[in-house]
């Protein structure tokens, strides 16, 4: 319903803004049911790895239990993006989607440290959530929780040791996004 029935363009879309290629790995954070997750461990291959950290036990359960039904093997943890249970420099790759809006500022800003840290130098970020940049439009509100501002985000983000590389609008209403890469060195 938030998708407003485009949920198979706005996933499919996901992955080309991610441009995973095979034998990368992956976090999916704030993966609920584990729908990104599965999509991209097919794109990253045998190769490849794909991890999932959602805070709900139940997200998780239903999500391991779709990997298995998919033939696909993915780490589903259960944890909060405040605490990313992998090793310093891990992944290639982190995602967020539709998680921001739930998180204040101070939490957000420990997520994207703890992102940064599981990162490995030069890796990529990908942030989808609720939201417009300041200087777009207002468009009416249509999620409960409010939108996230993502210049705001943009900020937040290089203090954590993040270059952005590209911001914009999905294409379905409401939802931007931030690219970044991970700086060579992580911040004091």
């Amino acid at each position: 319903m938030l998708t407003f029935g485009r949920e198979g363009p706005f996933r499919d879309r996901m992955p080309r803004l991610a441009d995973l290629q095979p034998g990368e790995a992956m976090l999916d954070v704030a993966c609920g049911t584990g729908t990104l997750a599965i999509a991209a461990k097919r794109l990253v291959g045998p190769a490849g790895s794909v991890a999932g950290v959602d805070a709900s036990a139940k997200m998780i359960d239903r999500a391991r239990s779709k990997a298995v039904r998919a033939g696909l093997e993915i780490d589903f943890v259960n944890a909060t993006a405040q605490e990313i249970p992998f090793p310093n420099e891990h992944f290639d790759f982190v995602v967020g989607t539709l998680m921001l809006h739930h998180l204040s500022k101070p939490a957000r800003s420990i997520f994207f440290r703890e992102a940064r840290r599981v990162l490995k130098p030069g890796a990529r970020l990908l942030l989808i959530d609720f939201g417009r940049p300041a200087r777009q439009s207002r468009l009416p509100r249509l999620h409960r929780h409010g939108h996230v501002d993502m210049d705001a985000v943009g900020v937040l983000l290089t203090e954590a040791g993040f270059k952005i590389a590209e911001s914009g609008a999905i294409g379905t209403m409401n939802l931007n996004f931030v690219r970044a890469t991970a700086s060579e060195s992580r911040p004091a």
